[in-house]
């Protein structure tokens, strides 16, 4: 006849042994989850981790670029006439929607924050940072003044390229990026700082730089180095739904 004590060690061991495996659940998962590196690295501050996973993007433009760039070696050694014309047709598209590396003489454009010292009573704190607004004002100011090329915290702008605005920092092709943002942009300096001045969105934030300090510096530069696009260029759309899909 069992005991009360031996009830009482079955159920210890039973409790163990449930909480051994739940232990053993919770590594495994965790090792499934890590792809084998560390969950918590170290410093892991918001700017880190924003400048890991921008690292890791970069990287990973570099070796699609490397691709690109046998894809079109292999492609111009193989024959045909016909191939040679699509060929020079594609390299003339490449140009002009940013696939191609690009040099020349622009302008560069910083946004930063108002300093946190600003303090105006009753004002809203949205006021004082860099919006995608303030951001995609810039841009199109610079693409109506007659730029070859933009970028973007270093990154190729092209034409379905989405900036996104996410807590205090911008997102741009699903990287995050804090300010300060530097737009760069490729074309005739004084024709873009022409565009620029002839923005109402532009004249607005100008305004704001004014009254509450919000950072904005322009300059012309002489040589601006700007890679190629490296992201996907595939477009998504809505479309209706057939009668069967209805």
């Amino acid at each position: 006849m069992a005991t009360a004590g031996s009830h009482a060690r079955q159920r210890w061991t039973l409790a163990v042994l449930t909480i051994c495996v739940l232990a053993g659940g919770l590594f495994a998962a965790a090792a499934v989850t890590s792809d084998g590196s560390d969950l918590r690295p170290a410093g892991g501050d918001v700017a880190s981790l924003l400048q890991e996973r921008a690292l890791r993007v970069e990287r990973s433009r570099t070796e699609a670029r490397k691709l690109q760039k046998d894809i079109d070696d292999l492609a111009k050694s193989a024959p045909g006439g016909s191939l040679d014309s699509l060929l020079a047709r594609l390299g003339r598209l490449q140009d002009i929607s940013g696939l191609t590396a690009s040099r020349g003489p622009g302008v560069r454009v910083t946004l930063t924050d108002a300093p946190r010292s600003v303090d105006v009573p009753g004002l809203d704190p949205n006021v004082l940072v860099v919006h995608q607004q303030d951001i995609q004002a810039f841009v199109n100011a610079l693409w109506s003044g007659g730029a070859e090329a933009v970028s973007l915290q270093g990154q190729r702008l092209i034409s379905t390229t989405g900036i996104k605005c996410v807590g205090n920092t911008v997102v741009l092709d699903g990287v995050p990026y804090s300010p300060p943002y530097v737009i760069e942009a490729i074309g005739e300096p004084a024709q873009l700082d022409t565009a620029l001045d002839q923005s109402p969105e532009v004249v607005i934030y100008r305004d704001y730089v004014e009254q509450y300090q919000l950072g904005l510096k322009t300059e012309s530069l002489s040589d601006i180095a700007m890679k190629a696009y490296a992201g996907t260029v595939g477009l998504t759309h809505a479309r209706a739904l057939t009668a069967d899909e209805a």
